[in-house]
């Protein structure tokens, strides 16, 4: 079953509303892994970030066009190994939107798909997150909690990456 919005809902492509299936699908994915994993609210910005940082891994991994929800499970090693902490997942992303480009990929239409793909990816990138400051020197003060340990502002992609790793790690 191909998930590719490339033409209108009902299949004309005469110019109507195209639905970008691919990006909704893949976000779905996201979504369900970090659910499944329950390891954020998802009304929390974590989530969020966990969330676009999966769904642009299964989007842009799907190099053969086509999100089967039968191929999901198939797939999961393959963003495990994507999102592992040592691999250069930043660099990945943006090599792989400027590969799909219009330019790049040899199309002159605009693709909604890579555009909802970008906008997530724009959000990842300008939007810090508080987050815990795991290179604090370790023994500088005890914290009773975890929220009174030291902060940093952290990109979303590097909270959001993790998260998305360990969620899968989960399912």
């Amino acid at each position: 079953m191909l998930h590719r919005g490339r033409e209108s809902t009902d299949g004309t492509g005469d110019g109507e509303l195209t639905v970008p299936m691919a990006w909704l699908y893949a976000e779905y994915i996201a979504d369900e892994l970090l659910r499944s994993g329950d390891l954020m609210p998802p009304t929390s910005f974590e989530f969020r970030a966990g969330r676009d940082a999966l769904a642009l891994t299964v989007f842009l991994s799907d190099t053969d066009g086509e999100l089967s929800g039968i191929r999901v499970v198939t797939q999961l090693e393959t963003w495990l190994s994507l999102t592992a902490y040592d691999q250069p997942w930043q660099e990945w992303v943006q090599g792989r939107l400027r590969d799909l480009s219009p330019a790049g990929a040899g199309r002159d239409a605009p693709d909604p798909d890579l555009e909802l793909a970008r906008e997530a990816w724009r959000w990842l990138r300008e939007t810090e997150l508080l987050a815990p400051d795991l290179n604090a020197v370790p023994g500088g003060g005890a914290a009773a909690g975890e929220d009174e340990g030291p902060k940093v502002w952290t990109p979303a992609w590097q909270l959001g990456l993790p998260l998305g790793h360990l969620a899968i790690h989960l399912f």
